[in-house]
């Protein structure tokens, strides 16, 4: 049975926190807020307890979860050596949604790791999640608290939905602010690698590195890595039981729209109960034309977009349609984010016109 623990998201009680902790302590594994979604987590040094975590959520192997720390001092004893590309992240963008990838210290474990010698890891900036990871005293490895490929969770529901009955505790703080996982960077090489697009855009990371990023097609979503280097790279994620179609032309154009409107027209004309997930601006285009509409945010502020996605992606599966096309939306900023895991979420289902 798993117990659901409610908490303030910003003063959550130390006793409940306490007990969470002693559930990782144990081994167990607690499902837990962060800034970006629900985590997963198992104590990182308990080689048992990660492995349960890719029984639990059905995730292969050699797909490297996060490890989550509280201080700097953790990060020490999971790193074998601190690049100052590292230093100027942990610097300047922790607490945040903002992962590393840096070579693993040889005693740290790499069950959690997906075997590989470098380990990802991030300080989150939750209250929640930091104060589990203090009062358990333990780096927390973490992926995301869904079923391996499902839309990750953005609400202890959506974790229910998913896990309940296979791991220990929830703690419920209620919905997460960005919607969509930490930006990941790659630092074990000469040059700076976005591995995934997260709230952290790139410009934002060059700013902070002071350096070029390097952005490839696998973390636009355009084509699969062949190694998992980091959580999101290698499998389909974040994907609906629907069949979704995106429909993959840029930005906000009435192309863009015209271009959704035909490709839903035309599923519907084949007999296909269809539905449109589309930015706030051209909802009522498709209502007009009687499909069920999923609005997923303003194009005048995309962070609404990316905080609403797994929300909607979860919600489409409710609405008892065949297919669903969705509109695509600009790769500038937090709009990389979402346009990867549209891409991924839609798998081979992808219409570029």
């Amino acid at each position: 049975m798993t117990e659901v623990i409610k908490v303030d998201p910003i003063a959550p009680d130390e006793a409940k926190i306490d007990g969470a902790a002693r559930v990782i302590k144990r081994g167990g594994l607690v499902a837990f807020p962060t800034e970006t979604v629900y985590g997963l987590g198992a104590d990182a040094l308990n080689e048992s307890a990660c492995r349960r975590i890719f029984e639990v959520k059905g995730r292969p192997l050699d797909n490297p979860a996060i490890t989550h720390i509280a201080d700097l001092v953790q990060l020490a004893s999971i790193a074998q050596e601190m690049p100052e590309s590292a230093l100027r992240v942990a610097e300047k963008a922790w607490p945040g949604p903002l992962t590393i990838v840096v070579k693993k210290a040889r005693a740290f474990p790499s069950t959690s790791t997906g075997g590989l010698d470098s380990v990802a890891i991030r300080m989150p900036a939750h209250p929640v999640a930091l104060r589990l990871i203090e009062a358990s005293r333990t780096p927390i490895a973490a992926p995301s608290a869904n079923l391996s490929g499902k839309p990750s969770p953005t609400t202890a529901r959506h974790v229910a939905d998913d896990l309940s009955g296979s791991i220990d505790m929830i703690l419920d703080a209620g919905e997460t602010f960005f919607g969509v996982e930490s930006t990941i960077i790659d630092l074990t090489g000469d040059e700076p690698n976005l591995l995934r697009p997260g709230p952290f855009t790139v410009k934002e990371l060059e700013s902070i590195l002071g350096t070029k990023v390097r952005v490839s097609s696998a973390a636009k979503g355009l084509a699969e890595a062949e190694a998992a280097l980091a959580p999101g790279m290698k499998y389909r994620h974040y994907a609906p039981k629907t069949k979704l179609v995106l429909v993959d032309i840029g930005g906000d154009t009435d192309t863009t729209r015209h271009s959704t409107m035909f490709v839903a027209d035309r599923y519907k004309g084949a007999g296909e109960k269809v539905a449109v997930l589309c930015a706030d601006e051209s909802a009522r285009l498709y209502a007009r034309q009687g499909y069920e509409v999923l609005s997923m945010g303003t194009r005048s502020n995309p962070y609404t977009v990316a905080k609403n996605l797994y929300s909607r992606l979860r919600e489409l599966d409710s609405l008892g349609v065949s297919v669903a096309v969705c509109e695509s939306f600009e790769e500038k900023g937090i709009g990389l984010a979402i346009m990867n895991r549209l891409r991924k979420a839609a798998s081979l289902s992808v219409i570029s016109l």
